[in-house]
């Protein structure tokens, strides 16, 4: 569990429980996600299958490769090597790196950004539970306008600022820092302050690393809900469900205008979709079986991530995939920030005051959807036990009473029917994600909130199980 940072020292920005920041925009993101927690998982799930010890040396090199070392920032501990095992909550911020700059990257990037230009395209926040058992991912709109507190860069501190567009924090750092370092570490700074975390670690991938890490575990499974050419990306599918190469889907986790609604927050669901259906591909790989495959997804991953120092070791990589080897992908809960319309720009965002919802449960340690309690039943029985034996008339009015009540709960209950699991049907067609409660989008699988409308995320189980069933 994280502590909660009520004595942040965050220099001229009053840090995450400041509740009259200078520009008056209370938490404030938004943002695209791209794949990236995926990396550490399905990679580190491949040491599972490569144990020679000529195995380990090879990619603990490539670790070493690309590992960061984070700046430390004033009034913050240096950072700690990683204890999967410790019974302890793991966060880090994944962020995706749009830049131009390789043959490679420069061919699948697109658009207009220029070479030399290190944008944060994605930014996720990841939390993997004390016990394992979930995990919770929030992705952070790259046009969302926020406070960015000072931070330290190799080359000087980077003043704060106000109202400033949440990708362009990264850019400031790498721009004054000339380095990787820099730009994260003023990222994770800036992510902690808002949120009130004290995450230590990051993650950091670009576009050809994506391609080359879905190429190793021979593509991914994408259901596409409608016909889409996209003239940005170069992405041109039909309706149904495609086994897309490293290139394609790529292109997937970057089209925007040509997929629902145009806009970046619907773009962020559909990558935290593919993030999902590539870890469920890297569980669903036999490590006996397809060991080869899985070592070289392993080394392609590792080989495109640039990984912060308490990470960046191979002993805490294997023992993290093998704590994770069991995971549930359906306890995978992602969510994209709720936002608004900013007021002082309509083509940008900011955090709705709904958005510290989702931040006091990763500091609270506990999951975005939380499970039903397995002696609920016994319990029930018990009482239907007690009841019977109690004679007074009182007791028994009362138990009838909750009988009819549940029995009505129930009866409104059945309205509803089930198509998939985490899917219902209503009487009159809608379908309603049942984790959150919010209405699903036919034409894209977006949840949407059913009284304010804001995406919440995306509907796997309505993609794969409704749209075009994954087999």
């Amino acid at each position: 569990m994280n502590e909660q940072r009520s004595d942040a020292n965050i220099p001229n920005v009053g840090g995450w429980k400041d509740t009259a920041p200078r520009h008056t925009l209370t938490y404030r993101i938004r943002h695209r996600a791209r794949n990236t927690v995926i990396y550490v998982l399905a990679a580190a799930l491949a040491f599972v299958g490569t144990v020679a010890a000529a195995t380990l040396i090879d990619i603990n090199g490539a670790i070493k490769d690309g590992e960061v070392k984070a700046i430390p920032q004033k009034g913050q501990k240096e950072e700690e090597l990683v204890d999967p095992n410790a019974g302890k909550s793991i966060e880090l911020l994944v962020m995706g790196q749009d830049t131009r700059d390789g043959a490679d990257n420069a061919a699948i990037g697109g658009g207009d950004t220029s070479e030399g230009s290190h944008q944060a395209d994605t930014t996720m926040v990841v939390q993997i539970s004390a016990d394992r058992s979930y995990i919770n991912l929030v992705s952070i709109p790259r046009d969302s306008l926020v406070d960015a507190p000072s931070c330290e860069t190799s080359k000087g501190t980077v003043s704060a600022r106000y109202n400033v567009m949440f990708n362009s924090i990264f850019a400031e750092g790498y721009a004054t820092g000339d380095d990787l370092a820099s730009a994260a570490s003023c990222t994770v700074n800036a992510v902690n302050s808002l949120t009130g975390l004290n995450i230590q670690n990051f993650i950091v991938v670009d576009f050809n690393g994506l391609k080359d890490m879905i190429n190793a575990i021979g593509g991914v499974k994408i259901c596409i809900p409608s016909d889409v050419k996209d003239p940005y990306t170069g992405l041109d599918l039909t309706k149904g469900l495609h086994q897309l190469d490293g290139l394609a889907a790529t292109q997937y986790a970057r089209t925007r205008y040509s997929l629902g609604d145009g806009s970046d927050v619907q773009r962020t669901t559909r990558q935290q979709y593919l993030i999902k259906q590539l870890l469920q591909q890297a569980l669903d790989k036999n490590i006996f079986t397809h060991t080869s495959e899985l070592y070289q997804l392993a080394k392609s991953a590792l080989k495109s991530l640039n990984i912060s120092h308490g990470l960046a070791d191979t002993a805490t990589l294997a023992g993290l995939a093998m704590s994770l080897k069991n995971l549930n992908v359906a306890h995978m809960y992602t969510r994209t920030l709720p936002v608004v319309q900013a007021p002082s720009d309509p083509n940008r965002v900011v955090w709705d005051s709904s958005a510290d919802e989702l931040w006091t449960k990763m500091r609270e340690g506990k999951p975005f959807v939380e499970q039903a309690t397995q002696d609920s039943s016994s319990n029930d029985s018990n009482k239907d036990d007690k009841s019977s034996e109690n004679s007074d008339s009182t007791d028994q009015n009362q138990n009838a009473d909750q009988n009819t009540q549940g029995d009505q709960n129930t009866q409104a209950t059945q309205q509803n029917t089930k198509v998939a699991e985490g899917v219902e049907k209503t009487p009159d067609g809608k379908y309603i994600d049942t984790a959150t409660g919010g209405v699903i989008d036919t034409e894209t699988g977006a949840v949407q909130d059913a009284n304010t409308g804001q995406v919440l995320g995306i509907s796997e189980a309505y993609l794969n199980n409704v749209v075009c069933p994954v087999k």
